[in-house]
């Protein structure tokens, strides 16, 4: 039941060896006959890679000393350009960091001289964030370990099988967005 997936609604996966969500989409029809169980071959699977891939870009956000939210923020500012520096608001677009979570971001970032803050010329009111040299060259060592790490885990596919995935999410997360 499990080698073939493919009239259970679960695509192509007939080619592979039953893993933990094959195995646990036949204990829901056993149990749940009347349940279209099929979604779980697309969704728990992606669900369980981005929990493995996101233990594997940890590794590099650890080996220096940072959160993949903090992460984020350096990089945020560091595509920003000359000067390197961005306004709280204007980072949280920029990052998948929410505004309620980036003041706690950057307190940290700062308290470990990665970043400064200031008041913004324009608006008194209003803050600036900007890269510190250490900053800098923290966030380009572990954006250029991040991508080698990234090619890593990429490189576990072929470069069509790449592509396909990069169209097919690319067009899905188009979809949910709208």
């Amino acid at each position: 039941m499990e080698a073939n997936m493919s009239s259970e609604g679960q695509g192509h996966a007939q080619d592979v060896a039953p893993d933990r969500v094959a195995r646990i989409q036949a204990d829901w029809r056993r149990e749940r006959p009347d349940l279209d169980v099929g979604p779980q071959a697309v969704i728990g699977r992606l669900h369980r890679l981005a929990d493995r891939l996101a233990a594997e870009l940890r590794l590099v956000y650890d080996r220096y000393g940072l959160g993949e939210g903090e992460f984020d923020v350096l990089c945020a500012l560091r595509r920003a350009g000359e000067p390197f520096e961005r306004a709280p608001g204007e980072l949280a677009s920029h990052t998948m960091v929410t505004t309620g979570a980036m003041t706690k971001r950057i307190d940290r970032l700062e308290r470990s001289g990665l970043v400064t803050r200031r008041r913004s010329g324009d608006d008194q009111r209003g803050r600036i964030v900007a890269l510190t040299p250490a900053g800098r060259d923290l966030v380009d060592r572990a954006f250029t370990d991040h991508m080698s790490n990234e090619r890593r885990l990429l490189d576990l596919v072929t470069p069509e099988e790449a592509a396909a995935l990069e169209t097919l999410l690319a067009a899905w997360l188009r979809r949910l967005d709208d």
